[in-house]
């Protein structure tokens, strides 16, 4: 019997944010994209209920800098949303008022966007004195406030990827079980503006990815999980690549403000990713989505390798 997905809708609400973060994918054209109003992502949020959609997660830039936070994700506890999840650089969580707010609106999880182990190479990342303090703070009130759920996602670049063994450490210390270690997208923005100064190599990044996992395993930790990476670099850690996981899991559209994207999965397959014509000898080719395109152009396909069954 065929597994039945859960249909997820990702909701990008708009570009701007209180960070500055080098790598960030909107740096560029997309800050001059107007963020939505409210009444346009109130009537996103019932059509994405209508669509069948279950799980709705709300990203930006940065949600939680919109004054009408609040009123969404109280629209969309009324609609009925088994999880309501934001992504957020948690700086303005670190008011535990706030926090308080937005938990007591309908949030059921939260993730925080952590890209260093201290506040020296995560806030030289944001561009943003101040943001890691912040960050905790925001961990801190979020949970106090009642959402016990909470994840994170860490940008892999040039300047963190040998420190991801002391993130993971951060995060078993801050009781994070569920994060993300994504590859830096260099398609656009700030990584492919920047790209000497922010995107390694993927065969330098992969064993700093892996001992990140393997400390994970060590400790418990089964949902660490890594992204937007070749998987010919993670042999024995199949169960560990996002995108396979959400593929046996969800059905996902992505709602932008300038976009829309209601099979996410192929799009990103045929439009932002390729690989090499060793990948169609590989006993992964047919679960691997390959290296980001821009990454081919700067540094070739030839890390790519062909893994025989």
């Amino acid at each position: 019997m065929t597994k039945k997905l859960i249909r997820k809708t990702v909701l990008m609400v708009g570009y701007s944010c209180n960070n500055s973060c080098a790598f960030c994918m909107e740096a560029g054209r997309r800050r001059t994209v107007a963020d939505r109003p409210s009444a346009e992502l109130l009537r996103e949020i019932a059509e994405a209920k209508k669509r069948g959609s279950e799980y709705l997660e709300i990203i930006g830039g940065e949600a939680t800098i919109r004054p009408d936070i609040c009123m969404l994700l109280d629209f969309a506890r009324r609609q009925g949303f088994r999880t309501i999840m934001m992504a957020t650089n948690g700086r303005l969580l670190s008011y535990p008022d706030f926090a308080k707010k937005i938990a007591a609106a309908g949030l059921t999880e939260a993730v925080f966007s952590i890209h260093g182990h201290n506040a020296c190479l995560h806030d030289s990342l944001t561009r943003s004195p101040g943001s890691f303090a912040q960050l905790l703070k925001g961990v801190k009130n979020i949970r106090e406030a009642g959402v016990a759920r909470i994840g994170a996602n860490c940008t892999v670049t040039l300047k963190n990827y040998r420190s991801l063994p002391d993130i993971g450490r951060l995060l078993l210390k801050l009781g994070i079980k569920n994060a993300e270690f994504i590859f830096v997208d260099c398609n656009e923005g700030g990584a492919k503006e920047h790209f000497e100064e922010l995107v390694p190599r993927i065969s330098d990044a992969a064993p700093y990815m892996r001992k990140m996992l393997a400390l994970g395993l060590e400790n418990g930790v089964s949902d660490w999980t890594v992204r937007y990476v070749p998987l010919c670099h993670f042999q024995g850690y199949g169960d560990y690549i996002s995108e396979v996981r959400e593929a046996s899991l969800f059905k996902t559209e992505h709602v932008a403000p300038e976009f829309r994207n209601m099979d996410v999965s192929e799009g990103r397959r045929t439009a932002g990713r390729v690989k090499g014509p060793q990948c169609r000898a590989c006993s992964l080719n047919d679960l691997c989505e390959g290296i980001w395109r821009e990454y081919a152009v700067r540094f070739g396909l030839d890390e790519l390798k062909a893994v025989k069954k």
